[in-house]
């Protein structure tokens, strides 16, 4: 089993409301737009990461961060990458890399919009967390967690927070 913490657009925040959330999962995912180098090695302190970069992220971030991550956990095919879209909606990347993998979960962030949907005519779930930072126009900072358990998810849970900072990052 996995527990997994899954972020993205965190713009440089990585703040104590976000860790006392991802305290008690295995490991954390991020959908792209960390914001600083600074944010991807506070979180790979906290948690493992697997991460991609954003169209935020600068250079030095893209050194350490690829734009696609493809791999697969306790029997489910994971796709994620930062700009992908929905069902209906995908980007033309996005697209080309669903067809060729087939993934039973398809991550991304970018719009900023939470968002869990089934893609019936693909077969997968659609997950993009929202926006975790403070940056941009969500209203409100949003960020999940969920269990992987031999080919299946469950127990996810939405954490929500004002679009203020509990306490400066790092």
């Amino acid at each position: 089993m996995a527990y997994i913490g899954l972020i993205s657009d965190t713009h440089c925040v990585f703040d104590d409301c976000l860790k006392k959330f991802l305290e008690p999962v295995d490991q954390i995912w991020h959908a792209g737009d960390f914001g600083n180098i600074a944010t991807v090695d506070a979180i790979a302190k906290f948690k493992p990461l697997t991460g991609v970069y954003g169209n935020c992220d600068d250079q030095q971030i893209r050194l350490c961060q690829p734009p696609v991550q493809w791999f697969e956990i306790e029997g489910m095919k994971i796709l994620m990458m930062h700009i992908g879209g929905y069902p209906g909606r995908y980007d033309y990347k996005a697209m080309q890399l669903i067809y060729a993998h087939r993934p039973d979960i398809f991550i991304c962030g970018h719009s900023h919009i939470l968002k869990v949907m089934n893609d019936k005519s693909l077969g997968m779930l659609v997950i993009n967390p929202g926006a975790a930072g403070i940056e941009g126009f969500h209203q409100v900072r949003t960020a999940l967690r969920f269990r992987i358990e031999n080919g299946t998810i469950k127990d996810m849970e939405v954490g929500e927070w004002e679009k203020k900072l509990s306490r400066p990052s790092f």
